[in-house]
């Protein structure tokens, strides 16, 4: 098992950064992918930056430029750097783990935490 904790959400005007962390416990030497994804009302959740552990690291073409997400050696920790936030950033961000266990590829999810993008 592998439990995720975001924090770092809130209330920003346009141009304004913030800073999302992940915190992970548990069997975190297996896992194998991680990313933030978001949801905004009325919208479907989707992938904002994710990294394959070793291999690579993606954004979507909407927050290229703008957002940096990283992870420490030990996989304990997920960032997401947010910069030049603007209104269509505002959604529910959730931290996004996959990991290797008894065989299986099993999917984990922090609780998610709210970013407000508005004057």
């Amino acid at each position: 098992q592998v439990q995720l904790v975001e924090s770092g959400g809130g209330s920003v005007q346009p141009g304004g950064s913030l800073r999302l962390s992940c915190l992970a416990s548990g069997s975190i030497a297996s896992i194998t992918a991680v990313g933030w994804y978001r949801q905004a009302p009325g919208k479907e959740r989707e992938l904002v930056a994710g990294i394959t552990i070793g291999i690579s690291t993606n954004y979507a073409d909407s927050v290229k430029g703008r957002f940096a997400i990283s992870t420490d050696n030990a996989k304990s920790r997920l960032t997401l750097q947010m910069n030049s936030l603007q209104p269509e950033d505002t959604a529910v961000y959730y931290c996004n783990a996959n990991a290797r266990i008894s065989g299986l590829t099993r999917t984990y999810w922090g609780q998610g935490t709210q970013v407000t993008v508005s004057p």
